[in-house]
């Protein structure tokens, strides 16, 4: 297969960037994206020029280093599908792909495909975490949950921090992101005890870096990871529930 790649460059994070056009001439269906970059980096670093920044780790959807903008879609063609796993056989020879960094406000671009995403790390300091004094942790066994909130808890965990959602919402939000931390953590006995605080403290820090949600969906379409809609409603109902709780307080 051939394929033009039309890739964004950027030298660092203050330099202008641009687009440049490169070619392919031996792609393979079977191809991840990622795989497909490396293909353009062996001949980039054949021909002495400099090859193409991106991030990747894992390679297998679980790590989310790997988020990029295919054809203005974060990610890439397939729903619900990481950078690292969507093929080439989503194209057609001779096919234009157009790729580019996450594009976001929150999201600043550190070289060429690659972004800072710390933006994301700074809502779960915020909260999305359990403090427990040192030598006090009870046994793992020591407090039961249900089979059926285990299962939820573990969805909503899934989240892989990729950023897609917030790149895929027209208001930059990280309503679907936020949610999951929020609604993992919520449903587990082990966690209740900071529920209030961790709801007012990481949506606060999601505001201060983050857009509003825009109602209309996006982030679940993009989210490699299945998280549903309902964690954007999880958000309002742990803020709302922790302003009641502190008034009766």
């Amino acid at each position: 297969m051939k394929l033009t790649l039309e890739v964004w460059r950027q030298r660092d994070a203050v330099s202008p960037g641009a687009f440049e056009t490169y070619e392919v001439t031996d792609a393979t269906p079977e191809m991840t994206l990622l795989e497909l970059l490396d293909r353009l980096n062996d001949q980039l670093v054949v021909e002495g020029r400099e090859p193409v920044a991106f991030e990747s780790d894992c390679r297998e959807g679980i790590c989310g280093c790997c988020g990029m903008d295919v054809d203005g879609r974060p990610h890439g063609p397939q729903a619900n599908t990481p950078s690292c796993e969507q093929h080439v056989r989503s194209f057609q020879d001779g096919d234009r792909v157009v790729l580019e960094p996450l594009r976001s406000a929150a999201f600043p671009v550190v070289r060429d495909l690659v972004v800072d995403r710390s933006a994301l790390d700074r809502v779960i300091q915020a909260g999305g975490h359990v403090a427990v004094d040192a030598g006090t942790a009870p046994d793992a066994d020591a407090t039961t949950v249900g089979y059926l909130t285990a299962e939820e808890a573990l969805d909503f965990a899934a989240c892989i921090g990729c950023g897609a959602c917030v790149a895929a919402c027209p208001n930059g939000s990280a309503m679907l992101f936020t949610g999951a931390r929020i609604t993992h953590l919520a449903k587990l006995p082990q966690t209740r005890a900071e529920r209030g605080t961790r709801a007012r403290s990481m949506v606060a820090q999601m505001e201060h870096d983050f857009g509003p949600c825009s109602t209309y969906g996006e982030c679940a379409i993009v989210c490699p990871a299945g998280i549903p809609l309902s964690a954007i409603a999880a958000v309002g109902k742990e803020r709302m529930r922790a302003f009641l709780r502190n008034r009766a307080d």
